[in-house]
């Protein structure tokens, strides 16, 4: 990591310094001060007040372990080669090489680098807060002080989160980490236990009396999060929604999957967020999300919507004939479905005809591409849509609304839970107020966890079914549940639908499962430089 090997170089020259004698005092200005660069009042409330894009920004970069793991997810495929998309659309997958100058070096290295750094510079900032209260000073009063704490443990505890989500190991940087100190590095549970207790302290010093002690406290600033000012209700709710996704999704199997604390994630989730938290996209103010609203907006292979698991929308059996072809065989279809999140009507033309060029009407998150701008080809990954549910903002210059965190993910958060701890009760409301919203039928109260929640043909989702996986049945209150989320959630947040279907067990067969530490950040390390070797096996769905 670039960040690592310039501060392995700083702590080597220093310890050169010492031993010179006087001969080398001057101050080296290439060599980052930290407490310099933090000491005013002015100073550090600048820095917490950027972290917020500074975390947003890497999340939706086109050239990101996001990117690739959409792909791995199948919630997202592309013919080129631009990011690594093409080579990651590979299957059967085969491991992640890590060598040094290999294809996809750039990508694998970005958010490590990014969330590795941001955290550094959260950490920086709690710190440099708590040394200006230790030397008699003040952000301007404690309310203030413990509003920029809390963000800053906010930043910090989603920094390492995503890194634990991606990466097998990272470096774990909390406040009892010096700004000369490099931490060797943790495996992934490890980290995401530190990115937990960041996040307990977010909303420890939000929920204290010093949050309420005088002027300029809570709200947020708008420009904190672009066009959020959150309250200290709203705040604490956030954090508590990041802290559900944390816990379930650092799992690597279903075992793991399963033994979550899925008590902790129902409090978290029915105590989170209400509506969906949404940032305000604006590259004049810097804030982007550039593969979602831009990259995938280019015809060409850049972007369209595999089948495996969106193809459980469709109530006409062309999904079942799809599955019944050979995996490299199989051909774009149309999907028919009651569900109003796709385009509707009998043929391609007739959906086609019910939408404008990028923007689908009010409530329509997909699109069946125009004709001419298919890409030819043959295989599981082509078919004739596009999601485009971002077209408005993309037509607006990339400024608009991106959700960061759906409602509907946390609230399916809380209905998995329910369903783990054998409360299915409590979790069908939860699934069924998305799927009324969106033209489906409610799942009827009283439906056990193994009993189907319709009857063919028309029951949505119809899943693949053993033991040959080439025919669909409907689904349970698990997949339900499960498609909703993946509905919600496309294109949002951080890699939810990778650690999703990795934690359930749905991934196509020798999909990687984690990415190794960065041949660059392993190297500066003088450590050995390995590849990543986990991968599912065959899984629920018989995908390989």
């Amino acid at each position: 990591m670039r960040k690592h090997s310039i501060l392995l170089s700083g702590l080597i020259v220093a310890g050169l310094t010492a031993c010179s004698g006087d001969q080398l005092n001057v101050v080296n200005l290439n060599n980052p001060d930290v407490e310099r660069a933090f000491a005013t009042p002015d100073g550090i409330e600048g820095v917490v007040g950027g972290l917020g894009v500074q975390l947003n920004n890497p999340q939706r970069a086109s050239e990101s372990v996001n990117n690739q793991a959409k792909i791995f997810a199948g919630e997202n495929f592309a013919t080129v080669n631009n990011f690594g998309m093409a080579p990651r659309s590979i299957v059967p997958r085969g491991v992640l090489i890590n060598s040094l100058g290999n294809e996809v070096q750039a990508g694998n290295l970005a958010n490590y680098n990014s969330f590795q750094r941001i955290a550094r510079s959260a950490n920086n900032a709690i710190r440099a807060v708590d040394r200006l209260v230790a030397n008699g000073s003040s952000l301007g009063s404690p309310a203030r002080n413990a509003r920029a704490k809390a963000f800053g443990f906010l930043i910090l505890g989603q920094a390492l989160g995503n890194v634990s989500l991606g990466y097998d190991s990272a470096a774990i940087i909390t406040p009892t980490i010096g700004s000369d100190e490099v931490p060797g590095l943790s495996g992934a549970r490890a980290v995401n236990a530190a990115a937990i207790a960041m996040l307990d302290s977010a909303i420890a010093i939000a929920n204290s009396a010093d949050a309420t002690n005088g002027t300029n406290g809570f709200p947020l600033p708008a420009t904190w999060i672009n066009g959020t000012s959150l309250s200290r209700d709203g705040f604490v709710r956030l954090a508590r929604s990041y802290r559900a996704r944390l816990r379930a999704g650092v799992a690597r199997t279903p075992a793991e999957r399963a033994a979550v604390d899925w008590q902790a994630v129902i409090a978290d989730a029915t105590n989170g967020i209400t509506a969906d938290h949404n940032v305000q996209l604006d590259p004049s103010l810097g804030w982007t999300a550039v593969y979602d609203t831009e990259t995938m907006y280019l015809v060409g292979g850049w972007h369209q919507l595999p089948m495996w698991y969106l193809g459980m929308a469709d109530t006409s059996g062309a999904y079942d004939a799809w599955l019944a072809v050979a995996r490299d065989n199989r051909e774009a279809f149309l999907v028919r479905t009651p569900d109003t999140r796709w385009p509707s009507g009998a043929t391609r033309a007739e959906q086609q005809a019910k939408q404008a060029a990028l923007v689908p009407p009010a409530g329509v998150y997909i699109r069946n591409r125009p004709t001419n701008d298919d890409v030819s080809g043959t295989g599981w990954g082509y078919s004739q849509y596009e999601h485009r549910r971002w077209g408005a903002t993309r037509t607006a210059g990339n400024v608009g609304p991106y959700t960061d965190f759906s409602a509907t993910e946390l609230s399916m958060l809380a209905a998995e839970g329910y369903i783990r701890t054998n409360q299915i009760a409590l979790a069908i409301p939860l699934i069924n107020a998305s799927r009324t919203r969106n033209g489906l039928p409610a799942i009827p109260a009283g439906t056990s966890a193994t009993a189907p929640i319709g009857t063919l043909p028309n029951c949505v989702p119809r899943v693949p079914v053993a033991p040959n996986f080439r025919s669909t049945a409907c689904g349970t209150v698990l997949e339900a549940m499960k498609y909703e989320k993946r509905m919600e959630t496309a294109f949002t947040g951080y890699m939810v639908w990778f650690t999703d279907n990795r934690g359930w067990g749905d991934m196509v067969a020798t999909t990687p499962l984690e990415w190794p530490v960065p041949n660059l950040e392993l190297q500066a390390r003088q450590l050995p430089i390995y590849n990543g070797t986990l991968q599912a096996p065959v899984g629920t769905y018989g995908f390989q």
